[in-house]
């Protein structure tokens, strides 16, 4: 079942330890395929030494498992949200990346102060507020999922726009079209967060990047007038 999926979201998850973004088990990914309206992501736990594409888990937007031995990531209701409620998304990473889960940690949004920011992230990265006591005590994954999706609709942002977020106290979570784009934004998420401490440390008192700026690099590579790239070359 979904064998093309199985196997990108393999890659993706092996794609994390590459990258540096992941220590232990800390970080999972998935991929969904909208016609069926099932997800696949990895296994809870399990080292990425040992991941194969018959150890992932299938799973619908209801939360039950459709295929797989092993128990799903603690994380799967999180996904399983940010599946339903942004039907444009097609891969989700969740990392605890070190320099980016310093500012969940912090409570510090990610400015825009450069370019490199702006060809990925529409704007400031933002905080998704802490969960309270009870949404963590009745279904602490599922709410944590509830808060993102809280955050994107009163700020008014696009997920495809701005494919990140910091959970307040935890850690990012990134999405993309697919499995390996959702990586690929955790990769410049990490990058971004590293470039705005330097950039803080050398000067604590400057601006974000101005608009003209941010819109150039942003549209040139997302959007109808793109021309960033080889297109479908």
């Amino acid at each position: 079942m979904l064998r093309d999926l199985k196997e990108a979201v393999l890659e993706a998850n092996l794609l994390l330890v590459k990258e540096g973004l992941v220590r232990l088990t800390w970080g999972n990914v998935s991929g969904i395929d909208r016609e069926s309206g099932l997800f696949v992501i990895k296994p809870s736990g399990v080292a990425y030494d040992d991941l194969t594409v018959d150890s992932l888990v299938v799973l619908d937007l209801d939360g039950a498992v459709v295929e797989g031995t092993l128990r799903p990531s603690s994380d799967t209701p999180t996904h399983r949200i940010l599946y339903r409620e942004f039907p444009e998304i097609g891969g989700i990473t969740h990392t605890h990346s070190v320099k980016a889960t310093m500012f969940s940690q912090a409570g510090i949004e990610l400015p825009c102060f450069g370019t490199t920011h702006a060809d990925h992230f529409y704007g400031t990265v933002p905080v998704v507020r802490e969960l309270t006591p009870e949404e963590v005590g009745e279904d602490y994954e599922t709410n944590t999922g509830r808060a993102i999706v809280e955050c994107f609709r009163e700020r008014g942002l696009d997920p495809l726009a701005m494919p990140a977020c910091l959970q307040k106290y935890h850690a990012p979570f990134t999405w993309g079209k697919n499995a390996i784009d959702s990586v690929k934004n955790s990769v410049a998420l990490e990058v971004c967060a590293e470039m705005a401490m330097g950039t803080w440390q050398l000067r604590p008192e400057v601006a974000t990047l101005p608009a003209h700026l941010l819109d150039k690099h942003y549209f040139r590579k997302h959007g109808p007038g793109a021309y960033y790239g080889q297109g479908g070359k």
